[in-house]
């Protein structure tokens, strides 16, 4: 489940917005903590209570907090929706995907095959509200800011 909040508790201080991914599957779990760490993750403090396997995205921040459980989580630098694209709301994983297959928005007909050249990267969690993904990306120079048409680029 996706849910964006209005605040987010004291070990978040300066969120004002957020996204929640209730948990993955066992298997989505060993996957993205392996994958998480091996890339630009941190282990932080975590004092929510939200369950073990959750995804916080904390558009203030510009953080992916994936939640370890014993206050813990591994904390990822993202790219967010630009201030006319950030998409807010309540959402579930829809499916997973590897080397996804990319649509432009401004050309509907051309599809963009998955692969590391990817504008999505080479792993995708579709969401079941819109075309919302958190996906990797090709743009690395785009993470910690406001640049996507919404997803959250990892």
């Amino acid at each position: 489940m996706v849910r964006f909040t209005s605040t987010m508790l004291a070990a978040l201080v300066t969120a004002m917005l957020g996204v929640c991914l209730l948990p993955l599957d066992a298997e989505a779990r060993k996957s993205t903590h392996r994958e998480a760490t091996a890339r630009t993750g941190e282990f932080v403090p975590f004092t929510k209570s939200y369950p073990r396997g959750s995804i916080i995205v904390v558009n203030t921040e510009r953080r992916l907090y994936y939640v370890l459980g014993n206050g813990r989580a591994i904390r990822y630098p993202i790219a967010i929706g630009t201030p006319k694209n950030q998409w807010t709301g309540k959402s579930f994983v829809q499916a997973k995907a590897k080397n996804p297959s990319w649509t432009p928005p401004w050309n509907p007909g051309h599809t963009v095959p998955g692969g590391p050249g990817n504008p999505l990267g080479v792993r995708a969690l579709y969401l079941d509200w819109g075309l919302y993904r958190i996906h990797g990306t090709n743009a690395p120079g785009s993470i910690g800011h406001a640049a996507s048409h919404g997803c959250i680029r990892m």
